[in-house]
């Protein structure tokens, strides 16, 4: 599986010692396999870095490796009353951590919308079925923690020489210009292109057009908007 993780800086080598407390699965290195979801990540750690500009870094998955040596790992297919539960658990400021004993955990995103539903659930304001079906129609999210040394042996870095620096660069320039010329937030210009059949085409290295200026795929995807 392909996955990406967005920070300000290129990934050169993992260090879970950098890695926060108190999120979804726990300390841990996260990934997502949504290229889209990882540059908005990015994008909000250079923003609060001050930082130059947003990276993401590619990585090879190898899901059957940490099933062949017998690792711990937890599969959260759906959002649900368990993954709610291991969400709190991994969130509580109260207990010891780590809370769990997994070295890979896999499921959906408990985003900031997520956060408040579930604080209402905590404060017995709603049920968990309400919850529950508040929380199932959102956007569709992924992330992967890799909690342990030992599960970072499943990531390889993807070296593309070039390909992924230079999609980051003209993604940066085209979102700039779409916020300023439709007057649009970041947030809204990062879904549209990430959406956009000129950003499929670009992806596709076989097109070329990440060799292209991007005022080339900008005008592209300018005329999707205008349709």
């Amino acid at each position: 599986m392909q996955v990406f993780h967005g920070s300000d800086v290129k990934i050169e080598k993992i260090d879970l010692t950098k890695s926060e407390f108190f999120k979804d699965f726990g300390r841990g290195f996260y990934v997502t396999n949504i290229r889209e979801h990882a540059y908005q990540r990015a994008v909000d750690v250079a923003n609060r870095n001050k930082s130059d500009k947003p990276v993401v870094t590619e990585f090879k998955y190898a899901e059957s490796y940490p099933v062949t040596v017998g690792m711990n790992i937890k599969k959260f297919e759906t959002v649900s009353k368990e993954w709610v539960e291991f969400v709190m658990l991994n969130r509580n400021r109260h207990i010891s951590h780590p809370a769990h004993t997994f070295d890979i955990v896999e499921g959906p995103i408990a985003d900031d919308r997520m956060v408040v539903q579930i604080r209402l659930y905590t404060q017995g304001k709603i049920s968990i079925e309400t919850l529950i079906e508040k929380l199932t129609y959102r956007e569709s999210t992924h992330q992967i923690c890799f909690c342990t040394l030992a599960s970072l042996y499943a990531l390889e870095i993807i070296e593309n020489n070039g390909f992924s620096s230079a999609i980051d660069d003209i993604t940066e320039a085209i979102l700039e210009a779409a916020v300023d010329e439709f007057e649009m937030g970041e947030s809204e210009a990062i879904r549209k292109f990430y959406s956009s059949k000129s950003y499929k085409k670009l992806y596709d290295a076989n097109t070329l057009l990440w060799q292209k200026p991007w005022q080339v795929i900008y005008e592209m995807f300018k005329d999707e908007l205008k349709i």
